[in-house]
């Protein structure tokens, strides 16, 4: 998306922004009716959003994150079905949850209530209470580091990645 193409709503605006800086491609487009979340559909390794259907910015997290578990040669290719499976799912989880304490957004934004079949409030409860489903995949990814290798490694623990990408 080009930097003079802005969202009009901050959040959106403000992931967006975020999205593109890690290297994700973003693109204005229309998304037709029954698309996984209204207002995002991945093409081609994109992530294409029409912002008038968009309900919840933090989807765009969400979907985001399904890329940023990807490889790179997977990602490049990559279509609406890039959470088919479950560890792809929770490592997408994980890493929105992590893109929004990044990015100072209440994790609501992401693991909002009309989400996640309605177990949202259980991933946010989890999330409160240092509970990371998806920290010893992302860290096998090189994505981040849980508590006990991170002082090895000298960064900082999960919430805090290494890098966005899986490369």
């Amino acid at each position: 998306m080009d930097a003079l193409v802005l969202f009009k709503n901050p959040t959106t605006d403000r992931i967006g922004r975020f999205l593109e800086s890690i290297g994700l491609t973003i693109q204005a487009g229309e998304v037709p009716e029954g698309s996984i979340l209204p207002g995002i559909r991945i093409s081609d390794g994109a992530l294409v959003v029409e912002e008038a259907r968009l309900l919840y910015p933090g989807d765009l997290l969400h979907e985001a994150g399904h890329l940023a578990v990807l490889t790179s040669e997977q990602r490049a290719g990559q279509g609406p079905n890039a959470g088919d499976d479950l560890g792809n799912e929770i490592g997408a989880m994980c890493w929105s949850y992590a893109a929004a304490v990044h990015l100072k957004l209440d994790p609501a934004v992401v693991f909002h209530p009309y989400g996640y079949r309605g177990a949202s409030e259980s991933y946010l409860e989890n999330f409160r209470e240092g509970r990371y489903p998806g920290v010893p995949l992302l860290q096998w990814m090189g994505l981040t580091a849980d508590e006990k290798n991170a002082p090895r490694l000298g960064v900082e623990a999960y919430p805090h990645m290494i890098r966005w990408l899986r490369e």
